[in-house]
């Protein structure tokens, strides 16, 4: 299922950005003691007792303001609390309850999202600090005192989190469904291409980039199998990311990404491959998903017997991480080779699900190593014992060596092409993890 947004609100510097790193354990967000620092909400995953949560940081919100970029970071702020499972309003011990503090907090109650009311900067330990009474007059509840800076009382807050947190929902269960999102930059024709399918104008086309605000699921069910679409919003380069609801796009269709089981990157035929499209792309290849390159508007190409292939060659040359993936020209004005795309949906999904027994994955190995031995360095060599399938969704494979060092990526290279080669293992990356092992097996 998709996780739960959990949102941190509060006023330009009072901690939480501090908050947020301390949270998901990376410096993620920049920490300066100057306001308004986090202009953007920034976003990512986190854990506390079993369940997994998406956390936004974002700017601070300044009710009054007339500067531009306060009120833009205000709005940001507003998209945050829209999308919010469970909203953190943070706010400073030391300053007390600000006219500000009091607005946030009225607009916040309108939200009926559940509220978890932060002190922060509470840095001395022991005893509730007298300041901290001041803040149930802002008649949201109980605040709970914390220092992001000394890590006091977080726990508190993630277990005031994990309380708010809506109940699980499993999914609809139904295996045969595959869930395929659509992704690429604005208006290379994502929108076109579902409504194509669906033979219905579902998803507002429009020749204006980016005019889908959100990710949009669609149902599909025809002789090839069952589908849900995920028509995203166009992924802009991040200097172009000048609009608010644009920002707000970019996250959703990253989370789309992440719901997907295949990832379809459409191309515009007349651009080729752009640098925000290796950005995209590698989107997908981390998340560990099925993805397909489908190349739209191809109908509009004027074409000899190699456009194709040189096609396919510079594609592969700029997104050579990808050359796993499936490359179909398509065109979703005219539906040009739509029918091929769904039996290639099928194959992908299929090969990043693949699983492989443990016999008969050692003997692929057994013969990778006889054909070309592991490496050796100063003397001594690379063993690899044995090789096991950990999971699918990418196919994720543990392999036992008696030294993790002389496992060069050379060689993991080569392995991952032996099962390319024996598996096939279309449209889906591979992923290894090395452990060591001696002799005895311990």
């Amino acid at each position: 299922m998709a996780k739960p947004i959990v949102a941190i609100i509060g006023r330009p510097n009072v901690g939480k950005s501090t908050f947020f790193n301390y949270i998901v354990g990376k410096r993620i967000s920049i920490v300066e003691d100057t306001p308004g620092v986090t202009r953007d909400r920034v976003y990512a995953e986190a854990n506390w007792r079993g369940r997994e949560f998406t956390l936004i940081d974002t700017g601070g919100i300044e009710p009054e303001s007339d500067d531009i970029i306060l009120s833009q970071m205000r709005r940001q702020a507003d998209i945050a609390i829209e999308i919010a499972d469970v909203i953190i309003f943070l706010t400073d011990i030391k300053q007390g309850v600000t006219p500000a503090d009091h607005d946030i907090a009225l607009m916040l109650k309108k939200s009926k999202k559940p509220i978890i009311l932060v002190c922060n900067k509470s840095d001395t330990f022991g005893k509730t600090p007298d300041e901290l009474y001041e803040f149930y007059n802002l008649g949201i509840g109980e605040p709970l005192a914390v220092s992001a800076v000394n890590a006091k009382g977080i726990g508190d807050v993630l277990d005031a989190i994990y309380e708010h947190l809506p109940k699980e929902v499993e999914e609809r269960k139904e295996e045969n469904v595959i869930k395929v999102a659509l992704i690429g930059k604005p208006n290379v024709g994502k929108s076109s291409l579902v409504n194509k399918i669906l033979g219905e104008n579902r998803v507002i086309v429009s020749e204006i980039a980016g005019t889908t605000r959100d990710a949009i699921d669609s149902e599909f069910e025809n002789q090839f199998g069952k589908y849900i679409f995920i028509d995203t919003a166009g992924i802009r380069r991040k200097s172009k990311v000048n609009d608010n609801l644009e920002r707000y796009s970019v996250m959703r269709s990253l989370l789309a990404v992440e719901r997907a089981d295949v990832c379809i990157l459409m191309l515009d035929a007349k651009e080729g491959v752009t640098a925000q499209d290796a950005k995209i792309a590698g989107e997908a290849h981390e998340a560990g998903k099925g993805i397909i390159i489908a190349v739209n508007k191809w109908d509009e190409i004027e074409k000899d017997n190699k456009t194709t292939e040189n096609y396919k060659k510079e594609i592969y040359d700029k997104l050579s991480y990808l050359s796993y993936a499936p490359i179909i020209f398509i065109s979703a004005k005219t539906g040009q080779r739509i029918e091929k795309l769904y039996e290639m949906i099928n194959q992908v999904a299929s090969q990043n699900a693949l699983r492989v027994s443990t016999a008969v994955l050692n003997q692929v190995l057994s013969e990778a190593v006889t054909i070309v031995q592991p490496p050796t360095d100063k003397g001594k060599r690379l063993k690899i014992f044995y090789m096991t399938q950990a999971s699918t969704k990418p196919p994720t494979f543990v392999v036992f060596v008696n030294d993790k060092q002389l496992f060069h990526f050379s060689y993991e290279r080569y392995l991952q092409n032996q099962l390319r080669k024996e598996f096939g293992l279309t449209g889906t990356p591979i992923r290894m993890m090395v452990r060591e092992k001696n002799e005895k097996g311990e």
